[in-house]
């Protein structure tokens, strides 16, 4: 793995059942997405995972992914620098996935800056760009490129809109509701789950007389 020493261990079993997850079909559609969303002269990387890490790693293609995916005035990441600096890179990869949040992408899908930069977890950034395609499909606003097969449209909820006479009706029977136990009292009753309180009295005794058991 590329920027990373062996690994040992624990740490190794770990990295390898991370790695497992990494889907080299799916690498196949997202380059196949990501050339045809940015165009213009996008180099396809070689095929394997250490090279689409490398591709994306300085954060400049993803950050032309995103605003492509806007209208070229209202682009969320105004300037792309070119730079070898690694701060700066990274801060890339950290503006694309600020706007990839706000774009639509939860929180969930969310990978961290390492998990591209270092290679901790290519699915994790798999897992990212497969969640903006799917939010870039279901918009349907004209800037989405591509097979349309590449993504899975998301559901849209529907939302139901009541008049203001239903809102009053609604009120006015819920007002009725909490009226119908005016006057009710909680007096001689007992919480749910706590015993009740018997109590013996014992008729006094006259004299002479013992009590019965």
């Amino acid at each position: 793995m590329a920027n990373r020493g062996p690994s040992y261990g624990m740490s190794r079993e770990v990295q390898e059942k991370i790695d497992q997850k990494y889907d080299p079909k799916l690498e196949t559609r997202l380059v196949d997405w990501i050339v045809a969303q940015c165009g213009g002269d996008l180099q396809r990387p070689e095929p394997g995972k250490e090279n689409f890490q490398t591709w994306l790693k300085d954060g400049t293609i993803l950050c032309r992914l995103i605003n492509s995916l806007y209208p070229s005035d209202t682009q969320p990441i105004k300037k792309i620098p070119e730079t070898k600096m690694v701060f700066k890179q990274m801060e890339k990869i950290s503006q694309f996935l600020q706007a990839a949040e706000v774009y639509g992408v939860t929180r969930g899908d969310i990978f961290q800056t390492v998990d591209l930069w270092e290679g901790k977890d290519m699915a994790a950034v798999q897992r990212t760009l497969m969640a903006l395609g799917s939010e870039a499909l279901t918009r349907d606003d004209g800037h989405y490129h591509g097979n349309r097969d590449w993504f899975h449209r998301k559901a849209k909820g529907h939302r139901r809109e009541f008049s203001e006479e239903q809102l009053r009706q609604g009120r006015t029977l819920i007002s009725m509701q909490m009226g119908s136990n005016r006057g009710a009292s909680q007096s001689g009753m007992t919480g749910y789950g706590t015993p009740r309180q018997i109590m013996r009295y014992d008729s006094p005794r006259r004299n002479g007389e013992e009590s019965s058991p």
